[in-house]
C-alpha cells in the first residue's frame, strides 16, 4: 500500500536533495537563518537558560571539528557519544559527520558490559564521555575494545589511565577557534550512523543507517506535520534513540524550528513551564504517568469535582470527534460550555504542559487509547505514529485533521506497508536500514530480496490506518494452544493508577498469571484496607491482598475474552527502569530480563492449578 502525498514542505524547510547530507542540513540551515534561535540550554555555571542561534552553533561545530582532525580518524572511522541531550552531544555529531566519520550513539546509563560490547562491535577509535566516573567504570574493560585510541570527557575532572588509550578533557582538547566548517564528501547514501537497538528481546544489533535514510524520513515527517521556524520543541527523550534524533533534531532543524534541552526527568515538569513549548515528543509512558497522577488526584476530591471533571472529558472528546468530522456539531448549549470547561478545568493540566502546545507526539511504543482520549478531550492536540530503528525510523502517523487515537495512522509518503505471516507488518522505504552492522545473515532475516522488511509487529489495517496489535515474538502461546497477545492486556491494565508496570506470562502454561509493579501510595491505601501493614513485605504475598487485585483486574479485562483471564498475580514494590535493564530507551518492558529476574516469583505462580479466585 503506498501513502500520497499529504501536503508539500513548508517553504521554510530545506529539502533532503538540498541538504545532500546531515552536516549538509546544517550548512544550509546557518546559510539561511544564521541569527534565528537553535537551541536552548540550562547553563549551570551561569545559573540561567542561554539561548544560541545558528551561527553560534556553527562556530561551535566548527572548533569540535577542528580537534576531531588532529585525531588522524579516516573517513568511515567509528567515534562513539555518551552524553545527555546537548548543544555538545549536537556539535560533535555534526562536527564528526562533516569529516565522514561514523557517529555511535551510546546510552548515558547503560551497563559497563554492554558498553563494552558496543565500543568493541563498532570498532569504536573516539569515545566522548560527558563524566569522569564513566571512564571509571570502562577501564577494566579497556582490552575488550582494543580499536579505541582516545577518550575525552566533558567534565574538567582527572580520568583514570589506559595503556594506549590518550585521556583528555574538552577544556584542554578543544581549539579555542575552528573558523569555518568543511565537508568531506556529498555522498547521501554513505554510512551516518550505526545504532544499537536496545529491544524487548536479544542482544543489540547495530542499525546501519546512511545520511538519505535520515533526511528522506525527516522531510517525509514534515510533509504530514509541518513544523515552522516559531516553533520551539522541549527535547527530554535521549538522542541516542533513533525517534528523538530524527523527529526531535534533525527534522526541526530542516524546518528551523528550535529546540530546548531539558535538565533531567526529575527537572521536565518545571522545564515544561519555564519554555512553554508549542511541540513536545515523547514516548507513552511519560503521558500515561500524567493520566494516572491527574486520576489519583481526582479521587481524592469531592463528588461535585469529579462531576464537573467528567463533564469536561465528555463534552471535549464530543467537541474532538466532532471536529474529525466523525460526530454531529456540538449543541449550542455545549459551545457555550465548552469554553467555560476548558477556563475551569482543561487549562488547570495544559499549563502543567506550558500552556501553548500546539501539538504532542507520542511514538517508541502503543499508547493506550484510554490515555489519548483522556488528553485529547482536554484539548491536548495528541497524535500517534509508529516506527521502528530499522526505518529511521517513522514509518506511519496520525496528522492534526485526520486523528484515529486507536490507531498509529497511514504510512508516510513513498511509504509501502503490507501484511505478512501471522499478520506481521511488512515495510518498504527510503528510509531503511542497509543492513546490521557485523551481521549480514541477521540482515537477510529481516530484508528480504525484494527490500520488504519484517517489522516483527502484528497489526490490522484498515482505510489505511494501521493498529498494532503486538509483537510478534511476544505473543503467548498457553498449553491449551491459545493465542494471546499481551500489550493490550498489559495497556488496559496500567491504566489502573494502582499500577505502575505490568508484564503477563503464561507461555505454555495452562492460564495466564501477571507480574504487577504497585505505585506505592497506592498499595498503602489497599493494604490498609485489607487489614495488612504496607510496610511489611510478607503483605504483598497475602492471599487477601492478591484476591483483591485479581478482581480489580479482571473487570478491568471484562470486555476481553475468557482465554485472557488473569488468574494469578506477583505484586511487586521493585523499581523496573532503563538503568536496572528492565526497560528499554524508549521504556518498554525487557521481557527476557523480567522474566529472568522474577523466575523464582514467576514459578510460584504455576505451583499447583488451584486458582485463587
Amino acid at each position: 500500500m503506498k501513502h500520497a502525498a499529504i501536503s508539500t514542505v513548508i517553504p521554510e524547510s530545506i529539502s533532503a536533495a538540498e541538504a545532500g547530507t546531515l552536516p549538509g542540513l546544517l550548512k544550509r540551515r546557518i546559510e539561511r537563518t544564521p541569527e534565528l534561535p537553535a537551541y536552548q540550554q540550562y547553563e549551570r555555571k551561569e545559573n540561567r537558560w542561554v539561548t544560541y542561534c545558528w551561527q553560534d552553533i556553527g562556530k561551535c561545530v566548527a572548533r569540535w571539528q577542528m580537534g576531531l582532525k588532529k585525531e588522524s580518524l579516516e573517513p568511515g572511522d567509528r567515534v562513539a557519544i555518551m552524553v545527555h541531550n546537548s548543544i555538545e552531544w549536537v556539535c560533535f555529531e555534526q562536527a564528526a559527520l562533516a569529516l565522514g566519520l561514523v557517529v555511535v550513539p551510546l546510552y548515558t546509563w547503560d551497563s559497563s558490559e554492554n558498553l563494552m560490547y558496543l565500543l568493541k562491535d563498532s570498532g569504536s577509535r573516539l569515545l566522548l564521555i560527558e563524566k569522569a566516573e564513566q571512564w571509571l567504570n570502562l577501564v577494566p574493560h579497556a582490552s575488550s575494545f582494543p580499536e579505541l585510541d582516545t577518550v575525552i570527557c566533558l567534565e574538567n575532572k582527572p580520568l583514570a589511565m589506559s595503556p594506549h588509550i590518550a585521556i583528555a578533557t574538552m577544556s584542554t582538547w578543544l581549539p579555542d577557534d575552528g573558523g569555518e566548517i568543511s565537508l568531506h564528501g556529498d555522498d547521501p547514501d554513505s554510512l551516518a550512523t550505526i545504532v544499537y537497538t536496545s529491544g524487548t528481546t536479544g542482544p543489540a544489533k547495530g542499525v546501519m543507517l546512511s545520511h538519505k535514510n535520515i533526511l528522506w524520513n525527516a522531510e517525509a515527517i514534515l510533509k504530514v506535520i509541518p513544523c515552522h521556524p516559531s516553533d520551539v520543541l522541549l527535547s527530554f527523550l535521549p538522542l541516542s534513540h533513533t525517534f528523538e534524533r530524527t523527529a526531535g533534531y534533525y527534522t526541526p532543524m530542516m524546518a528551523g524550528s528550535s529546540v530546548a534541552y531539558s535538565r533531567s526527568m526529575e527537572s521536565l515538569g518545571e522545564d515544561l513551564r519555564t519554555i512553554r513549548p508549542t511541540i513536545i515528543i515523547s514516548v507513552p509512558r511519560i503521558y500515561e504517568k500524567v493520566y494516572t497522577k491527574v486520576w489519583s488526584q481526582l479521587q481524592k476530591k469531592n463528588p461535585f469535582v469529579r462531576w464537573l471533571f467528567q463533564l469536561t472529558l465528555a463534552t471535549g472528546w464530543h467537541h474532538f470527534e466532532a471536529e474529525q468530522g466523525r460526530a454531529a456539531a456540538l449543541p449550542f448549549w455545549e459551545q457555550l460550555l465548552w469554553p467555560l470547561l476548558q477556563r475551569l478545568v482543561a487549562a488547570k493540566i495544559m499549563e502543567r504542559l506550558g500552556g501553548r502546545i500546539r501539538l504532542a507526539v507520542s511514538g517508541g511504543a502503543p499508547l493506550q487509547e484510554v490515555v489519548s482520549r483522556f488528553f485529547l478531550s482536554l484539548g491536548l492536540p495528541l497524535i500517534q505514529g509508529y516506527g521502528l530503528t530499522e526505518a529511521a525510523p517513522v514509518v506511519s502517523a496520525n496528522t492534526l485533521e485526520r486523528n484515529i487515537p486507536a490507531s498509529v495512522g497511514p504510512p508516510l509518503p513513498d511509504v509501502q506497508c503490507r501484511i505478512g505471516h501471522d499478520s506481521e507488518l511488512l515495510v518498504k522505504s527510503p528510509g531503511l536500514m542497509s543492513g546490521y552492522w557485523n551481521q549480514p545473515d541477521k540482515s537477510k532475516e529481516v530484508i528480504d530480496s525484494e527490500g520488504w522488511l519484517s517489522t516483527g509487529d502484528v497489526v490490522e489495517i484498515k482505510s489505511r490506518d494501521i493498529y498494532i496489535r503486538g509483537r510478534l515474538k511476544e505473543i503467548i502461546v498457553t498449553s491449551t494452544g491459545e493465542k494471546i497477545p499481551p500489550a493490550d492486556l498489559e495497556m488496559t491494565i496500567a491504566g489502573d493508577p494502582l499500577f505502575d508496570h505490568v508484564m503477563v506470562v503464561g507461555e505454555g502454561m495452562p492460564y495466564l498469571a501477571a507480574l504487577l509493579v504497585l505505585h506505592r501510595s497506592q498499595w498503602n491505601e489497599l493494604a490498609r484496607k485489607c487489614g495488612l501493614d504496607p510496610t511489611d513485605g510478607a503483605s504483598l504475598h497475602a492471599p487477601v491482598a492478591r484476591r483483591v487485585v485479581v478482581k480489580k483486574i479482571q473487570a478491568l479485562l471484562h470486555e476481553f475474552p475468557s482465554t485472557a483471564r488473569i488468574r494469578r498475580v506477583g505484586l511487586l514494590l521493585d523499581e523496573w527502569s532503563i538503568k536496572n535493564g528492565l526497560l528499554t530507551p524508549t521504556l518498554k518492558l525487557k521481557r527476557e530480563e523480567i522474566e529472568s529476574r522474577y523466575a523464582e516469583t514467576i514459578n510460584e505462580l504455576y505451583k499447583g492449578h488451584d486458582v485463587p479466585l
